[in-house]
């Protein structure tokens, strides 16, 4: 069996579509960031501002998931959330956290 069940997920509100849709767009942005973190990283190593490996710059060992379970994990954990666009369409899915400061 699958943990998180894909009903976990959806939680009755989207279907399997709209879930892998959100998935993969987190996934996206998950990529997009540890992406962005790491040039960061590598640009104060390269420029001398920083004495710490990347390693230790990034926290690698939360980063070394796939991004696809990364984002599985994260919804399941409720720190994303799926949502629908005003349209009634799953939206890709959004921080929890952000969404309550706005």
């Amino acid at each position: 069996m699958i943990k998180p069940s894909i009903e976990d997920l959806t939680k009755g509100k989207f279907n399997r579509y709209e879930l892998v849709l959100g998935t993969a767009k987190l996934a996206r942005i998950l990529t997009d960031d540890y992406t962005e973190r790491r040039e960061e990283a590598e640009k104060m190593i390269a420029n001398k501002e920083t004495d710490k490996t990347i390693a230790a710059m990034l926290k690698l060992d939360a980063d070394d998931e796939k991004a696809v379970k990364a984002a599985i994990n994260r919804l399941d954990s409720g720190e994303y959330e799926l949502t629908r666009d005003g349209e009634g369409e799953a939206e890709t899915a959004a921080h929890a956290e952000e969404e309550k400061a706005d």
